[in-house]
């Protein structure tokens, strides 16, 4: 708790992301180089899907993150509602871009899998339709921010849309089980243990990290630029509102 309250001082987060940066870029790029090359030239192919079975290893990363981010997203709303958290804002607004974009990439990867195995790129899939509708919900979000000028007005609002949103993450999660899908179950996050062999296990594992370090690190940069922006607005209202008193006489001597 104690490390959460020294970070609601945006100078010392900038500081510590300022030092965590390069680290988590090298150790991303490591990890994406690694998990590329096992997944495309060691990897085998799927004796039923055979060479297509490779889209999974952007697809599913991508899928996780779209989720994790919302995730995020919603402790942030947590944090700007119930703590108060000066940065909680900050980092909500600055994971919406991060989390539409990897939902769009699962959408999109999800289309070009599901072309040569189901014969078609879209059906109205419970999965489908619910991540579908989480891009929206955060192409909805992003708009909430746009709307609204005043950062914590603009911050409280987005935060009572991300809670009620939470409620289709849930649903992408066990839309396999609930419901009678085309998409298998869960294959790697069991109780009872994965069911893909190690050959795709692992380099399904090491691109899922080398994303979500990548992601973070995007995440990190966003909210330094979105600080840096905010600093930029207060400066600027406040030097207008020293012009307007001088240009009316009422400037302190």
């Amino acid at each position: 708790m104690a490390g959460l309250i020294d970070l609601a001082n945006p100078t010392r987060f900038m500081r510590l992301s300022a030092a965590l940066l390069p680290w988590s870029t090298g150790v991303a790029g490591v990890l994406l180089s690694v998990g590329f090359y096992l997944a495309w030239f060691v990897a085998p192919a799927d004796y039923q899907q055979g060479e297509t079975i490779r889209i999974m290893f952007v697809h599913v990363p991508a899928a996780w993150l779209a989720m994790m981010f919302y995730t995020m997203m919603t402790l942030s709303a947590l944090g700007t509602l119930v703590w108060r958290h000066p940065l909680a804002d900050v980092a909500q607004k600055a994971a919406a871009p991060i989390g539409a974009a990897f939902a769009l990439i699962c959408l999109l990867t999800g289309a070009f899998w599901g072309k040569p195995m189901w014969g078609t790129y879209w059906v109205w899939d419970a999965r489908l339709t619910s991540m579908l509708v989480l891009l929206l919900i955060y192409l909805g979000i992003m708009a909430l921010w746009r709307t609204l000028d005043e950062p914590s007005q603009a911050g409280r609002a987005v935060a009572i849309l991300t809670l009620v949103g939470f409620v289709n993450v849930p649903i992408i999660k066990f839309s396999v089980d609930w419901w009678n899908t085309l998409h298998q179950p869960a294959s790697v996050l069991r109780l009872d243990g994965p069911t893909i062999h190690p050959s795709m296990l692992w380099p399904l594992l090491i691109l899922a990290a080398g994303f979500t370090l990548m992601a973070l690190t995007l995440h990190l940069v966003a909210m330094r630029a979105e600080i840096m922006r905010r600093r930029v607005r207060t400066l600027t209202i406040l030097e207008a509102e020293r012009l307007d008193r001088l240009a009316t006489g009422n400037a302190p001597a």
